[in-house]
């Protein structure tokens, strides 16, 4: 379903965003807490009922390497992107979508296309996005999301050994625009 995605704001994050972003992080953390077997003491509860935020968010605000942003919707928090420089098959790359999130409310109406499509036109040069071998939803939007992008060319899926990265990685270049 496409919804109208008038109102999507994305924006660079501040320190000021820190404690949203914190509290969107716990959300993503539950969420991917899924694909995360029973037995594992991962992606846990804490004693507090919190999940554990294993993102350095205030290394994504010093670092001339890494980007934050803040992902709204008609004036309330949808969502966030992290985006480092860290390749996943060891390749040359400008830019790796290290994290990315869409409250369940706003997902399957466009609106994590759009976002996408404004950060590729911010940040032209050649991508990465990898994924988890068992988040067989994501395996699925982000080569749809990104071929939909009109700076999108030379869009490629690189199936990893397994030795440094579980799951498909997409490569791909957005020119500027």
């Amino acid at each position: 379903m496409q919804a109208n995605t008038t109102g999507l704001d994305v924006r660079p994050a501040t320190p000021d965003d820190l404690p949203l972003l914190e509290s969107l992080l716990r959300f993503y953390v539950y969420d991917f807490s899924e694909f995360e077997d029973a037995s594992s003491d991962q992606l846990s509860f804490d004693s507090t009922g919190q999940f554990r935020v294993s993102v350095d968010l205030e290394r994504y605000m010093a670092s001339r390497d890494r980007w934050a942003y803040v992902i709204s919707f008609r004036g309330h928090p949808a969502g966030f992107a992290f985006i480092n420089t860290q390749s996943h098959v060891d390749q040359q790359i400008d830019f790796n979508m290290g994290e990315f999130f869409i409250a369940r409310k706003y997902r399957r109406c466009g609106l994590a296309t759009k976002a996408l499509h404004e950060i590729l036109v911010r940040h032209p040069g050649r991508w990465e996005v990898a994924v988890i071998e068992p988040n067989t939803g994501a395996q699925k939007f982000w080569p749809r999301a990104i071929s939909s992008a009109s700076n999108v060319t030379s869009l490629k899926r690189v199936d990893h050994d397994g030795s440094t990265w579980n799951g498909p990685v997409w490569t791909f270049v957005a020119a500027p625009t």
